[in-house]
């Protein structure tokens, strides 16, 4: 599933294509994608110039300019593509933007699960979600206030967008084990020197995230980045004890029985 860093990687490679061009022509390629986006939207959509792409959490909004506002929400497996306007479309392409340039910029979806909808102008109202990690309002008082009252488990808490914006099974995983702290360790209980610990490793795995995609698993730096997720038996890269995996949520977790003790 992407996460902040692989989502924030697709808003800049449309930033760098879809900016200061208009939207020539809408086509809607699979009724999942239809279902929130209607015929009325996408003419809607025909004409306008996008302005401006930004990121909150893991959704990208495409600011147009006329006000409106085009939401995607990648979720399990989506992604941008981008081809000349004559060429085959990409497998899974489940929307296409036709750009003025000459581009058309497909949302591939395997799953078919991605979520766009279009907000007329002043519509759309931002779900509640925590402060970006990679920012300054993410303090560690803002993060305890957060935990205060949470008697579930960190790993399954951090998951939680209200918290912290972004962040997701992959990196949640990953911090944990930078911070060695046990994922089922109760969220309310942390001292500030672990949640300190916690805070600041969540920025270190978020900011040497790999540069590929979240699906392009074979590629080495993704392997390499990555050291617990994914690794059940395979060796701690700290201390050499196996790594185990649990089930939280219907989420596997990962870690170090060693470095991360209850």
């Amino acid at each position: 599933m992407p996460e902040l860093p692989e989502v924030e990687a697709a808003a800049g490679r449309l930033r760098g294509l879809a900016i200061g061009h208009t939207i020539v022509r809408v086509q809607v390629v699979h009724p999942a994608i239809r279902k929130r986006l209607p015929a009325g939207a996408q003419r809607a959509l025909t004409g306008r110039q996008i302005d401006r792409v930004e990121r909150r959490a893991k959704i990208q909004l495409l600011h147009l300019d006329d006000g409106s506002l085009l939401e995607v929400h990648f979720r399990m497996t989506g992604d941008w593509e981008f081809t000349p306007a004559s060429a085959q479309p990409p497998a899974h392409s489940r929307l296409r933007l036709e750009l003025s340039s000459g581009v058309t910029v497909h949302l591939v979806d395997g799953r078919a699960l991605a979520v766009v909808r279009r907000h007329a102008p002043g519509a759309w109202v931002s779900p509640p979600l925590g402060p970006e990690p990679l920012t300054e309002a993410f303090t560690v008082e803002a993060f305890a206030a957060a935990l205060a009252t949470r008697r579930g488990p960190i790993k399954a808490v951090l998951l939680d967008q209200r918290v912290v914006a972004g962040v997701g099974n992959i990196y949640a995983a990953e911090a944990l084990w930078v911070a060695r702290i046990h994922p089922a360790a109760v969220a309310r209980t942390l001292s500030v020197a672990r949640l300190t610990r916690l805070r600041d490793a969540i920025r270190e795995v978020l900011e040497h995230a790999p540069s590929g995609r979240y699906y392009a698993r074979e590629e080495a730096e993704a392997v390499a980045a990555w050291r617990v997720y994914d690794a059940e038996d395979a060796p701690c890269p700290r201390c050499q004890t196996r790594i185990r995996r649990l089930v939280q949520g219907a989420r596997s977790s990962y870690y170090c029985p060693r470095c991360q003790r209850r």
